[in-house]
Order: C-alpha cells, then structure tokens, then sequence
C-alpha cells in the first residue's frame, strides 16, 4: 500500500489502487467524528452565549446610556453587521485555505471581541466590539457546519450537523443560568455599573475553548481530496468510516471531482439553471431560520417578560425556563432528524409556530402572564426540533464540494442580514404596534415558511453529499447513466467489501473449529491415558 500522505491528485482508478491493496481493514471510531462534530459545533456555543448575554445586559445599557429604541437595536444587533461581513468572507476564504483555519480565526475574532465589551464605556465602543465579535461568529458560524457535514457519515450526517444547534441552545441555557447568578448577585446599581461587564466578557471562556480543540482537529477530508491532499483525506475517512468505506468515499468524492473538472465547473454555475435552484432554497431556509422570530425571543426575552409584570429578576428566570425547553427539544429534533427527515419536521414546526405565535399575541393583548410564558415556551419547542437546526444542516447538504464554502456563506449572509433586522426593528416594532402587533408579523412569517418548505425544499435524508450534488444536474438520459453508474460501482466495492469480510469470518470459524477439534482429541487423548493407569 502507497503511503497515505502521498497525493494521488485526480484519477479515481488511481486513489483506489493506491489504498486498495493493503489487506488492513481498520474500523471507523464512533468516538472520533462526534469529538469533531463537537469540536467544531463549539461555535454554536459563541454564538448562542453572544445571543443571551446581550440580552441580559441591555436592560443594564440602557439604564446606564439611557438608550432610544433605535440605539437599543442597535447595541443588539451590531454583532450581525460583523456577522454579514465574516460571513460573507468565509466561503471564499474557506474554500482556499480551508475550514478549520477559518474556524481558529473566528474563533480568536470572538475572544478578542468579548474581552473588549467588558471593558468599554460608551455605546459606540461597545457597537464596534461587537461588531469584530460579529466577524468571528460570521466566519466560524456556517464552516462550523460545513466542517461537521463533509467528515460526517451520511447514516447520522443530521444528528451530527445538530451537534452545532445542540451547542448553541446549550450556550442560551447556560447564559440565561449565567445572567440570573449575575443579576442577583448586586444591587440593581451594581449590575448597571458592573454586572453586565461580566455578562459581556466571559464569553472570552468558551471562545478560548472553541480554539484549543481545533488546534487538535484534522481538517475537513474532503476539502483535503478536493485540495489534491487524497493521502491525508483518506487518513481522516479511515478513522470516521473504516478502511472500506473510507476508499469508497474517496473514490466517490474523486468521480465527482473528475466529472467537475470535465465540465468546466466553476464559481459562475452556481448561478445557472439546476444550482441556481439550490442557491434559491439555501437563501430561503436562511431567512426564514431567523424571519420567523425566535431571536425576537431570545435578544428580548427578559425585556418581554418585565413589561409583561415579572419583576425581581423572575424575568430571568422565566428565561431560563424558555432556554431548558428549547435544549431538550433540540436533542429530540436530533433524534428525529435521520428517521422522519428534514422537510416533515421543518413543515410541521412552522405549522405549529403559526398557531403558537397567534396564541402569544393573543396573551399579550389580555396581558396574560402565564399564558404568554406558556405560548413562548411552546413556540420554542417547535423551533428547536425544526427551523432551528435544520436550516444549518440543508444549506451545506445542498452545494457540491468546489462550491460548499462558498455558497454556505452566500446563504449565511443572508441570514445575518435577517438576523440583524429582527436585532434591529423588534424593539421599534414592540414600541410602534405592540406585541400583540408584533408576533401577527411572525405568525405570518411562519405561514410563509410553511408554505415554502411544503412547496419546494427537497428532502436529503439518506442521500450522500454526492448524490444530492446529482438533483441540481440536468436530467438528461446521459447523466441519468452517469448517475447509475457511480451508484453501481459504489454497490460494488460495498458487495466486495462484504465478501471480503464474510471470507475473513468464515476462515476465523474454520480456524475456531480446527482449534476445537485439537482440543477436544487432546482431551480424549488425555482421558484414555488416565485409564490406563
């Protein structure tokens, strides 16, 4: 067997051969790719700890700057300017240098960023500290993504993918437990002079985490076929799939890549009939993962809950209720993503949210305190198990790898841009038509999303990343042809590959048995002896 680190650069016949004749057969770890996952879903955890934290210190802010409406969007949303900016780069960059170093620069974006708002004394410092912390969480945010959807196995790709939703709830929780400790901790003077500091700059923690563990991550493998590095690619699959399985995937992802290199591709097919359907898709799942308006309720919770009547910091407490439902409906969405699929749990989700956000507008009407918790509580239980986790996972899903980075980060911009909208306006909204106003626009968001995802958003449960790249291609019978036959020569090696294995296990038993009748004539031997004494 060739070295893994050589490169064996475009023919798939070649890749094959080069890792095909060693008889080794090494077993995927399981462990392995969910410590990747989990490594690179860390950014969700930046991104759901800036989320949170904001929203615990704005009451603070605009005690201490007295800020308008306006200003007080935009403390908020400031993060999404950078967000737009990082993400906007990201593909481009990602696609040329790869996803992991991205990562460790987003990564060191935020750390330096969450450091800076703890120590600042004016609103316009703050905006631009957390405008950097924008890039940070703009570049890391989509590649976290990509990263986990390249290296995952396709049978719990979107579980895996969850992995950075998990996290980023995960990082709400947690920051909403975080603001309650750091609100009850002092008086209301101390926390307008010196508690939101705290909520602001220990985000520098998990950002400083996020960093150390992909210092020790591989880079995504098949940015590293794509890149002519197949050696160290294959490396990488052998420990997430095996050795059998890893030969297939690179030969696989090589056919795709020869078939690219024969058609010319290039960044301008993304825009062409077939991709351009995807593009379409991936733009409408990121703006509707923020449209519909949970970030409403997760920037503005506790400003929502003490015009509501909750006092004594209990609106943080509320919070953090909100918070531990949606966690525990993000595990469950994790478990249902690779058996009902992506497009049933996102068109029932939206269904249930349009009811859900009609209820919270009606609680606010009759200023119904529990009933508003209750409906709150409810509207983020359907997110978590669908618009929230999926959007993230599809986007990737949908773009062939010389076009992944880049076309996730066209999708991204255009959901920071609605991210920082909804940062933006909410608080206009609230102040101009009401909440009651405010959440029959989002209810009416959410039947448009319904009506979009039951319409055109395809399902990509079960498919590989190559097979998906294969809905975008013109369906002429040539291509059809093409199609079947990379299907069938993956059947192939996965019937040799099973031949192989049941040959191994049949001479193991061979084996086992020769050994047995040694041991039994060994006995027999040893009785008679006995006898004969």
């Amino acid at each position: 067997m060739s070295n893994p680190t050589s490169s064996t650069n475009g023919d798939p016949a070649v890749a094959y051969e080069s890792y095909g004749s060693d008889d080794r057969n090494q077993r995927g770890s399981g462990r392995y790719i969910v410590g990747l996952a989990l490594s690179a879903g860390l950014a969700g955890l930046l991104y759901g700890y800036d989320t949170v934290s904001i929203s615990g210190a704005i009451d603070f802010l605009q005690t201490k700057y007295s800020l308008s409406p306006a200003l007080q969007g935009m403390v908020i949303s400031s993060i999404m300017i950078g967000g737009v900016i990082g993400a906007g780069f990201s593909g481009f960059l990602s696609d040329r240098y790869g996803r992991r170093k991205l990562l460790m620069f987003g990564a060191a974006f935020f750390f330096v960023a969450a450091l800076w708002s703890a120590f600042t004394f004016s609103p316009v410092t703050l905006i631009l500290a957390r405008i950097i912390g924008g890039v940070g969480i703009g570049l890391a945010a989509a590649l976290a993504v990509t990263y986990i959807t390249e290296s995952a196995p396709t049978n719990i790709r979107g579980a895996l993918t969850s992995a950075y939703q998990l996290l980023t709830i995960s990082g709400i929780f947690l920051t909403n437990v975080i603001n309650y400790f750091i609100a009850s901790s002092g008086s209301h003077d101390w926390g307008v002079n010196i508690g939101w500091r705290w909520m602001l700059g220990i985000g520098a923690i998990p950002a400083a985490i996020f960093f150390g563990a992909l210092w020790f991550s591989p880079e995504s493998p098949r940015f590293l076929v794509q890149a002519g590095k197949v050696g160290e690619g294959f490396k990488v699959l052998e420990r997430i799939n095996g050795t059998e399985k890893a030969r297939r995937d690179v030969e696989e992802i090589q056919n795709q890549i020869a078939e690219e290199q024969k058609a010319n591709a290039q960044f301008s097919d993304l825009f062409k009939p077939g991709l351009r359907k995807a593009l379409l898709i991936g733009i409408f799942l990121a703006i509707f993962n923020q449209a519909i308006g949970m970030n409403a309720i997760s920037y503005y919770g506790p400003v929502m809950f003490k015009d509501m009547g909750f006092g004594g910091n209990t609106e943080f407490l509320a919070s953090s209720c909100v918070g531990g439902i949606e966690l525990v409906f993000t595990v469950v969405g994790m478990y249902l993503i690779d058996t009902a699929g992506r497009k049933k749990l996102m068109a029932v989700g939206s269904g249930l949210m349009v009811v859900f956000a009609l209820g919270i507008s009606f609680a606010y009407a009759n200023n119904y305190q529990l009933l508003m918790l209750i409906f709150v509580m409810c509207f983020t239980s359907a997110f978590a198990f669908s618009m929230g986790p999926i959007p993230w996972i599809m986007i990737p899903e949908l773009f062939p790898t010389y076009l992944r980075g880049r076309a996730t980060g066209i999708c991204t911009v255009f959901l920071w841009a609605t991210n920082w909208a909804i940062g933006q306006f909410t608080p206009v909204m609230i102040s101009s038509i009401g909440g009651m106003g405010t959440f029959l626009v989002f209810a009416g968001t959410n039947l448009l999303c319904f009506l979009g995802v039951v319409t055109f958003v395809p399902e990509t449960k079960d498919k590989t990343l190559e097979e998906i790249a294969e809905l975008w291609k013109p369906k002429s019978e040539q291509s059809s042809a093409q199609l079947e036959v990379v299907r069938a020569t993956a059947d192939l090696r996965q019937a040799e590959a099973d031949i192989k294995a049941a040959e191994a296990e049949l001479a193991r038993a061979r084996r086992a048995k020769e050994h047995a009748i040694a041991t039994k004539a060994a006995a027999e031997a040893l009785v008679a002896a006995q006898k004969q004494r």
